[in-house]
């Protein structure tokens, strides 16, 4: 072999090295040490209880897939609609054999949202489990989850809540996958939700 092709092919050698250590940073390295905004969702220390006797922390995230929604029992438009949107994804999943999609009702009304109340307020739909706790265990949830909730005073007394509306969707991993919008055409929601549970 000459001199001038031990060259070459220690050059390309060094060529596949570096584009080996490359690929390796990329795909490997880099998402370790700079997490993404969907690593962050849902990360952090609240520790609240579920309507079945549970404890809904960021480590229920993981091992199957699921979807989170906030909401509260005196919704009077928003969480009913979105629990029946819920349903109707859950039978269309039933309809293939699919077993129904493990799904959390977070209450942003904990000072009125019993265990007790939120299980009959969610009870009926396949799949979905409440969850409630102290006020600032559920305020910590809110800002993990980077949704929007805030009581509004009502003329006469009492108050509602005004809070986000969309429908998260998380990975086995506890990473977020993609939200659902509120009303989001049926199809297309059921569309993500296939896509999650065959990621």
């Amino acid at each position: 072999m000459t001199p001038i092709r031990k060259i070459a092919l220690a050059a390309w050698g060094g060529v596949a090295v570096m584009a080996l250590l490359l690929l390796g940073w990329i795909y490997v390295l880099e998402p370790r040490l700079n997490p993404s905004v969907a690593d962050t969702f849902g990360q952090g220390g609240y520790d609240l209880v579920t309507t079945d006797g549970g404890r809904f922390t960021q480590e229920t995230l993981k091992g199957a897939p699921s979807a989170v929604f906030f909401g509260f029992t005196h919704c009077p438009e928003v969480c009913p609609t979105t629990l029946g949107d819920i349903a109707g994804w859950q039978d269309a999943l039933s309809r293939d054999g699919t077993p129904p999609l493990r799904t959390f009702f977070v209450t942003v009304d904990p000072e009125r949202d019993t265990s007790e109340l939120l299980d009959d307020y969610v009870s009926w739909v396949p799949g979905v489990t409440g969850v409630t706790g102290a006020p600032d265990e559920i305020g910590e949830a809110i800002e993990a989850f980077r949704v929007y909730a805030r009581k509004v005073p009502l003329d006469g007394g009492g108050y509602t809540m005004d809070h986000s509306a969309m429908v998260l969707l998380f990975d086995a991993e506890g990473r977020l996958f993609e939200p659902i919008g509120y009303q989001e055409g049926t199809d297309r929601a059921i569309g993500k939700i296939r896509r999650l549970l065959s990621s």
